[in-house]
């Protein structure tokens, strides 16, 4: 460290910043520091000492890595992960937003005679810290540039997320790790699920609602940016394709659109029309057609008693419906079927999950899996350790949970 002083490096600095601190009153502000500094050792507790500066903040911290650059996405992975599985479920709820940046610093000492940081690498992170949404981590192009060279694991973990001016009328391109919006549809999800065991009736019905439009709707985004990114990421043959599947779906959902509106209204149903009036007599009493008597089958239908009080005519349909009920048939169907199971995912600081040897996303964010019944192997990967290696037996509708922490 002391030799290092007053000279200019380049490092990773990672920038965190508590939303709304300000606003809080002083125990609520004593109490948000409290859990952040705790999250926070625990994120960087892996890094020696002599390879990382701590600058306090007051609403946050910002923290200079001096050694290997994966420290800085290490720590913000498991800081994330411990927003997720803990400071959403606190009061007052933590939200962090995150920002890391590759550039060059200047080690100092401050007025205490303690090392310092200062330079473009710790005001950019700071910038890049701004444009994140609660609880997001975003990191600058020089920093993405450098630490999705290491690894293809590390490179798919990042989204482009575009270009953004600072107050400075500086430019910034920013990569997300994740999507935005992820932490705070589980914070209000929380929120929600507590609303509703404190209502009842017609309000608790609505809260639920609530909570499953705000579900589809996150899912709906989610599954938007995820195909705007792969998109993007893809050769050029692959989007033509991908633009022609995505045509042909358009002009068939819009000529069955068509087909619906014009569809040919069907024909009425046959009905038989059985008469309520006396038959008249026939001509020639004598015929022995007319004259014989009828057999009980060809005898004619009886007439009813409204027939001499001159009632109309009756509609009777030629032929009913038989079988069970539609709303029968369906629920039949679905207690049979059953739904898939769930496997609930908590993995520290990170991981790469497969189900059978596909890969089905990195955790966090991928916290939730459905999965068809049957025995699936699940495998967890992270670069730095093991695999971690477990076989689930999944039952219709089941909730399976698997916890790991790479150490």
């Amino acid at each position: 460290m002391e030799q290092r002083n007053n000279k200019t490096i380049i490092c990773s600095v990672f920038f965190l910043d508590i939303v709304e601190y300000s606003k809080k009153s002083v125990a609520g502000q004593i109490s948000l520091k409290e859990r952040f500094n705790a999250f926070l050792s625990i994120a960087i507790r892996d890094v020696p000492v002599s390879d990382r500066i701590i600058l306090d903040t007051g609403d946050g911290a910002a923290i200079s890595f001096l050694g290997d650059i994966e420290d800085a996405l290490k720590a913000a992975l498991s800081m994330r992960s411990s927003l997720l599985g803990e400071g959403v479920r606190m009061e007052p709820t933590l939200l962090v937003r995150m920002g890391v940046n590759l550039g060059p610093v200047r080690l100092v000492k401050d007025i205490n005679g303690q090392p310092n940081i200062v330079g473009d690498g710790i005001n950019v992170a700071q910038r890049v810290m701004g444009f994140a949404d609660p609880g997001q981590i975003l990191v600058s192009r020089s920093y993405y540039d450098a630490v999705s060279r290491l690894s293809q694991e590390y490179a798919g973990m990042f989204h482009y997320q575009g270009s953004r001016t600072d107050k400075h009328v500086r430019e910034h391109e920013v990569y997300a790790i994740g999507y935005p919006g992820d932490f705070t549809s589980t914070q209000r999800s929380f929120a929600l699920k507590e609303a509703i065991g404190n209502t009842a009736g017609m309000e608790r019905a609505f809260a639920t609602v609530k909570i499953y439009w705000d579900d589809f709707i996150k899912n709906a985004a989610l599954l938007e940016r995820r195909t705007i990114d792969l998109f993007q990421k893809a050769p050029q043959s692959q989007q033509l394709a991908f633009v022609g599947v995505t045509a042909v779906l358009l002009i068939s959902m819009i000529w069955g659109i068509y087909k619906l509106a014009h569809r040919v209204e069907p024909k009425p149903t046959k009905q038989v029309v059985v008469a309520t009036q006396p038959l008249p007599a026939p001509a020639n009493p004598r015929s022995s057609v007319l004259s014989a008597p009828a057999s009980p089958r060809s005898s004619a239908l009886p007439i009813p008693a409204s027939a001499i009080a001159g009632a109309p005519a009756v509609v009777v349909p030629e032929k009913k419906i038989q079988g069970v009920k539609q709303s029968d048939r369906v629920r039949t169907l679905a207690e049979t079927t059953g739904g898939p199971a769930v496997l609930n995912l908590s993995v520290q600081p990170w991981g790469e999950v497969y189900m059978d040897g596909k890969l089905q996303g990195v955790s966090p964010p991928l916290l939730e899996l459905q999965v068809v019944s049957g025995t699936h192997k699940v495998e967890i990967r992270n670069s730095s350790f093991p695999v971690y290696i477990e076989v689930v037996k999944a039952k219709p509708g089941a909730k399976i949970k698997i916890q790991h922490s790479f150490k």
